[in-house]
């Protein structure tokens, strides 16, 4: 009986089951992705490794290392819409890619880090658009803007934003300091006491922590605030707490100077001062949220 046979033989050798199979081909679909994650990290991995340097040796960027791990919970905070999301990729994002590598190769080669590490979103952008779709590169728009927030800017850019800013505050700050008996001459970013000459650039560096606060106001807004128009008001209301906590720095600089001791007031003073008035900026910035809360409740609590 034959039949007898291959029923026996099947018994024998089952067929492999379904779930196997399944499985193999999950693996398979996203071997393209491990492949890109790959090429990414042998691309970019030497201007990560001088990324995390700089987050480290520039106090004015030290917040990056926070901005990583807010991404991360940005994207997990949108995994429902990120799941609802329908996926059309689309050949519409390879010239972003094509862009974003191109700008990669003049970073390296023109030693041009904000270039090359600007290349890095832009890529991210590509890839999400070219796998995903732009309805998906709509969802994640945040979290890829907010990367942008760990990138030194150049120094000439940098310069351009903060020095103006310093200008303000050491007029101001000149204009403060005779009303509390201490005599001034201001010329430029550089208060001329009786007792010595205060330059604002080495005497006080609260303007320095502008992209770290702005940066913690975003966190902040994007935790206690639900829409766009009240986080933005909290983003750019860092930047006048900033000068004001600058001005506070100088002037209590300029005090120090005139009625205590010189080398205290640029030492000792001028290192405990930066801590204390960053603190005092980051309970402004509660303040003015609160104030928000009070002028407006019922929008507050809108989602």
């Amino acid at each position: 009986m034959p039949y007898a046979v291959d029923s026996a033989a099947k018994v024998a050798n089952p067929e492999p089951p379904l779930t196997s199979l399944s499985g193999a081909k999950a693996r398979l679909e996203w071997l393209p992705y491990a492949s890109i994650v790959l090429l990414l990290v042998v691309l970019y991995y030497r201007v990560g490794i001088k990324l995390v340097y700089d987050w480290s040796t520039l106090p004015d960027y030290s917040h990056g290392f926070l901005v990583p791990f807010f991404v991360a919970f940005l994207i997990w905070d949108k995994r429902k819409v990120i799941e609802s999301t329908p996926i059309r990729q689309s050949w519409l994002g390879v010239p972003l890619v094509i862009f974003s590598l191109a700008v990669l190769i003049l970073g390296i080669y023109g030693v041009e880090l904000f270039t090359s590490r600007m290349s890095f979103i832009f890529l991210m952008a590509g890839l999400i658009w070219t796998f995903f779709g732009w309805a998906m590169v709509r969802v994640l728009r945040f979290p890829l803007l907010v990367l942008i927030l760990a990138i030194p800017f150049p120094a000439i850019v940098f310069n351009q934003i903060t020095f103006p800013l310093q200008l303000l505050a050491s007029r101001i700050a000149s204009d403060i300091l005779p009303l509390l008996g201490v005599p001034t001459l201001h010329e430029g970013n550089v208060i001329e006491l009786p007792v010595m000459k205060l330059e604002v650039a080495e005497a006080c560096s609260g303007i320095r922590s502008l992209m770290s606060l702005f940066t913690l106001s975003v966190f902040y807004g994007y935790f206690l605030e639900h829409t766009t128009r009240r986080r933005v008001i909290l983003a750019l209301a860092s930047i006048p707490i900033a000068v004001t906590a600058n001005v506070a720095r100088i002037v209590g600089t300029g005090l120090c100077v005139q009625y205590w001791d010189p080398e205290k007031a640029l030492g000792f003073f001028h290192e405990f001062s930066g801590w204390v008035m960053f603190v005092i900026s980051l309970a402004c910035l509660y303040l003015v949220h609160r104030a928000m809360r009070l002028i407006s409740p019922e929008k507050a609590q809108t989602t």
